[in-house]
């Protein structure tokens, strides 16, 4: 059942804020078989979050329900058919109220599987949409093909969120990506609590934690603040030399900057060449060597929409792209995320309209993102993977 939230003065907000503030850094468990009430069908909210692949096959995808605010709460859902069916949710993460009443949500986050081929789900939380803080946990599992999995109990990274997963460099070091988004998210409904956590804006922007040990710890390197930012939705790269390409998300689009220390220190953003709308892009380093890049319509126009989801590749670390996969057409398409198959198919999960919509799953491979058709049998578009029930009679009407 779904944790409302008590009506709460605005003029308290702030009190209470810091008097919950060491409830928010309880852990909340990833919960086994969520009620029937947490189904797309009922709930009527998709968002796209993340999709993985374990190392026997099995395909996990995440969403968010409830709504893109203080309402939210992640699902993940399994298949075991290489996407053709999926199970209803077996896991949620949904955060309880704070002891005031303040309702917690989970928002942000993505699934990765690690090389030694563990699951990690990587998700913030904080009190309602956002309480100036928030907070990154990761949780971990071992037996990720196992009849019921089983998840550690999370453990908070920082304070902020992440969006995208981990990236390996060659070093062997771990780096996550972590944005502590400006105050003006804290929004209309923490108006009065704007003093709170003044400590941590120097370091409201595009950071960088690492991790040695394979998960086991992560510290802050750097950050990069980018002006314009727009939740940051950073993603990074190693390039040939060892150098870090970041492309960060803006109000115009996308921003690029670039680090010669592993993400230590990094160069001022700059507007991208990439033209793009205020959107999640995905960008990945693939077995080949190529980068592949997943963004909204041609490459240096700027698009007038979320739509025209479209896939390119790169010889050359991101100087010049190739190709052109048109993955969907259609209004409202966004926040893909991707994984590469052992075989080299490429797997992208995105949302369609969210509300009353869908998530959906494509899969290509590099050649058909060079030819821009479909050249290999390879090639799914527009798979229904989780629908709302409007989502369902649109599709029983076309």
């Amino acid at each position: 059942m779904r944790h409302l939230e008590k009506i709460v003065h605005p003029n308290a907000i702030e009190a209470i804020i810091t008097a919950d503030s060491d409830w928010a850094l309880k852990p909340t468990k990833v919960a086994w078989n969520p009620g029937p009430e947490h189904r797309p069908e009922v709930s009527d909210f998709t968002m796209s979050m993340g999709i993985e692949r374990t190392p026997k096959g099995r395909l996990w995808i995440s969403w968010f329900g409830g709504d893109d605010s203080r309402d939210a709460y992640i699902l993940l859902a399994k298949s075991d058919d290489d996407g053709k069916t999926w199970s209803d949710p077996l896991f949620i993460i949904d955060p309880e109220p704070s002891p005031a009443g303040l309702r917690q949500r989970a928002l942000v986050g993505n699934l990765w599987t690690d090389p030694a081929g563990r699951l990690w789900i990587f998700f913030d939380k904080g009190l309602r949409f956002f309480d100036g803080r928030a907070g990154v946990w990761a949780a971990v599992c071992d037996n990720p093909d196992a009849d019921r999995p089983a998840w550690s109990t999370p453990t908070r990274i920082w304070h902020g969120s992440t969006l995208n997963k981990p990236t390996v460099l060659s070093n062997g070091e771990w780096l996550l990506s972590i944005s502590l988004w400006q105050r003006d998210y804290m929004r209309a409904d923490f108006s009065g609590g704007d003093r709170l956590y003044r400590e941590l804006d120097p370091f409201r922007m595009a950071n960088i934690f690492v991790s040695k040990d394979q998960g086991k710890s992560w510290e802050r390197r750097g950050g990069v603040h980018a002006p314009f930012r727009q939740f940051d939705e950073q993603m990074i790269v190693e390039r040939g030399d060892g150098s870090l390409l970041m492309y960060i998300r803006t109000d115009y689009g996308i921003a690029e900057t670039k680090s010669f220390d592993r993400g230590r220190s990094w160069t001022a953003p700059e507007k991208s060449r990439l033209e793009h709308v205020s959107a999640r892009i995905f960008v990945r380093r693939l077995a080949s060597g190529r980068l592949l890049l997943v963004k909204h319509g041609e490459l240096y126009v700027k698009p007038a929409s979320r739509s025209h989801l479209t896939a390119y590749l790169s010889d050359d670390d991101g100087q010049t792209w190739q190709g052109g996969l048109l993955l969907d057409e259609r209004e409202g398409v966004s926040y893909p995320d991707g994984i590469q198959a052992p075989d080299g198919t490429v797997y992208i999960a995105y949302d369609r309209k969210r509300f009353e919509g869908e998530i959906l799953l494509t899969t290509f491979t590099e050649a058909d993102i060079l030819a821009g058709t479909a050249m290999s049998g390879n090639v799914r578009l527009k798979i229904p993977v989780k629908q709302t029930a409007a989502a369902l009679r649109e599709a029983e009407n076309t």
